[in-house]
């Protein structure tokens, strides 16, 4: 199992966990389980070279779920688009005549994606924690903890 306490580099301790979702183009049933064993090795080497971390990797025909760890100075939509690019590329390469049979032209994936935070707690229990951080310790809070305006 992973580690579930906060990275630190620099000046910032942080715990990003993100759960990626890739689906084929036209949701074809195109992905082999030769083909997803590969797409774990390429999307967790392409994560090595942006510093992030796979944690788990799974899938089915038509699309293929990526949960990792990030940083704070990666551009997540850069992220993605080469997670997208660098796969496509490499098992369109390796797999051509099995795609063959879904695809015409040079495409793989769908161009949308789904990608959502994961976190430790429930989003509930975070927003009650950094809504009582502070009540009634700052001087000019009310009664009921809100700044004045």
């Amino acid at each position: 199992m992973t580690d579930t306490r906060p990275d630190a580099r620099n000046n910032a301790a942080f715990n990003l966990t993100y759960h990626l979702v890739l689906v084929t183009k036209y949701r074809h049933k195109a992905l082999s389980p030769q083909m997803l064993a590969r797409a774990e090795g390429i999307l967790a080497e392409v994560l090595r070279d942006w510093r992030c971390e796979m944690i788990e990797f799974g899938g089915e025909a038509d699309h293929l779920h990526l949960l990792f760890r990030g940083h704070p100075a990666m551009e997540l939509s850069r992220l993605v688009n080469n997670l997208k690019t660098v796969s496509s590329r490499l098992l369109r390469k390796e797999f051509a005549e099995h795609l063959a049979k879904f695809y015409w032209k040079p495409v793989l994936w769908h161009g949308a994606y789904y990608v959502g935070t994961v976190g430790h707690a429930s989003l509930e229990t975070v927003r009650r924690y950094v809504e009582s951080q502070g009540r009634g310790r700052w001087p000019g809070r009310s009664k009921t903890g809100d700044l004045p305006a």
